[in-house]
């Protein structure tokens, strides 16, 4: 196991470093990471590589992770901007933060306390999805993002329509 497999999780009532497949295996509670990169009123969405351990092939936010053990959330959103899409920010601003907790399908669960990051940009930006990553990005508008997911809901993660459903204010940009 390396590093790159250890999150922080809430076992046995404490904050510790835990496999993360074994995490999502067992669905317990973790720390989390959004980014929503927003642009002259579009968000920018990813959709998810086909050799991801859950949900491959789903449109989802910007950017979602978890934090390596002891990274701030704020420098691990920005870290990941760089490696999942090839978006180098110099910073990203807090917007909340939501817990939630889905069926991520082959008997994986995400029960996640995240912390929602924007990106504002003023201009699209030229991006370098990794492929091991990202297999598609798009920009939308909120509007055009929500009849997308209502009229085909399949094709995104759960935790984006908790994120536009329920929190659909910190994402708004």
């Amino acid at each position: 196991m390396g590093q790159a497999d250890l999150i922080p999780a809430w076992i046995d009532g404490r904050l510790q470093p835990a496999d993360k497949l074994e995490v999502h295996r067992r669905g317990d509670r973790h720390p989390a990471v959004s980014v929503f990169v927003v642009c002259r009123g579009e968000i920018l969405i990813q959709r998810r590589a086909m050799a991801k351990y859950h949900t491959p092939g789903l449109w989802a936010n910007s950017c979602c992770t978890h934090s390596r053990w002891g990274e701030a959330p704020g420098d691990c959103a920005v870290r990941r901007l760089r490696e999942e899409l090839g978006l180098a920010v110099p910073s990203v601003e807090f917007a909340g933060q939501v817990e939630y907790r889905a069926d991520v399908g082959g008997g994986l669960t995400e029960h996640e306390l995240v912390d929602v990051f924007l990106a504002r940009l003023d201009r699209r930006p030229d991006l370098a999805p990794d492929p091991v990553e990202v297999m598609g990005t798009r920009w939308l508008g909120l509007v055009a993002l929500e009849a997308e997911i209502a009229a085909d809901p399949a094709r995104f993660t759960p935790w984006l329509h908790v994120y536009l459903r329920d929190h659909r204010h910190l994402v708004a940009g």
